[in-house]
């Protein structure tokens, strides 16, 4: 409230001037930071609103996604191709391989030279298939899921995938070798990068000191109509130093063994069409 009374000396009049001057200051700044506030809610406002109108050239391009925890070696899309395969990355270290820049994320160096010619001649002489004479397929079974379990606990696995060379059978190696990676990587034909799905021919290929050398391959028919029929193929390579030489060539003699059923089922169709 103001005093109407006069003032009663000077120095009651000079109090109640600065007091009145401190009131003008405190008004003065309460007027200009509510128009502080008003511009940054107009800037808030405006930006809502840009963002509001986008072009519908944005929207075109697909709905973002958001995916927690992914890093290079977690990709969730491709674990779950891994989990198909029997391998569950528990160390969140599983890295998918297409090309060479894919090895340098993975931590690993490219061959300057590729395509890598590889001789497995020798080694397929020690190959062995489930279900024949040398090789029962329980026994292959046991060896390949402590293959898939030593595997999942490793801490990286490194996945080279492409097409055998000269073909377009695709193939996926999964190893916790990180010698191995490169060569294989180079031994394949590119193959074009489509989503994550199994391969025609899967390799396990495990180096532990407490693993036995061992090689195997082994071929199945999946699918639920005649029609739908087709072969796959598993190569399980474990030792404390695995060659190669080995793993291609239990690529290899899988890779026959694809185009054998793949003939036999050709020459069943025709003689029933004959029929």
């Amino acid at each position: 409230l103001i005093d109407h009374q006069p003032p009663t000396s000077d120095f009651s009049y000079q109090s109640r001037a600065s007091c009145f001057h401190r009131q003008r200051i405190f008004v003065s700044m309460s007027i200009r930071a509510a128009f502080h506030l008003s511009k940054q809610a107009v800037a808030r406002h405006n930006v809502c609103r840009s963002f509001a109108s986008l072009p519908e050239s944005i929207a075109r391009s697909g709905q973002a996604s958001s995916f927690p925890n992914e890093f290079p070696g977690q990709n969730y899309a491709f674990n779950w191709t891994l989990n198909g395969d029997g391998v569950t990355p528990l160390k969140k270290s599983a890295f998918r391989i297409t090309k060479p820049l894919e090895l340098k994320v993975a931590g690993l160096k490219p061959l300057t030279s590729a395509p890598l010619k590889v001789n497995a001649s020798a080694a397929k002489k020690t190959m062995r298939e489930a279900g024949s004479d040398a090789l029962e397929f329980d026994s292959y079974d046991v060896i390949a899921q402590r293959c898939k379990d030593l595997l999942s606990v490793s801490d990286n696995i490194y996945c080279p995938e492409g097409h055998m060379p000269g073909t377009h059978t695709s193939v996926r190696v999964i190893t916790n070798s990180d010698s191995l990676a490169p060569k294989l990587l180079a031994y394949f034909d590119r193959a074009p990068k489509r989503d994550s799905a199994g391969c025609s021919i899967t390799a396990y290929v495990l180096e532990d000191d407490d693993m036995d050398n061992f090689g195997a391959f082994a071929i199945e028919e999946v699918g639920e109509t005649a029609e739908d029929i087709t072969s796959v193929a598993a190569v399980v390579c474990t030792g404390k130093n695995v060659k190669i030489e080995q793993v291609v060539a239990g690529l290899e003699m899988s890779l026959d063994g694809l185009k054998e059923d793949a003939e036999a089922r050709k020459a069943e169709a025709a003689s029933k069409d004959e029929e």
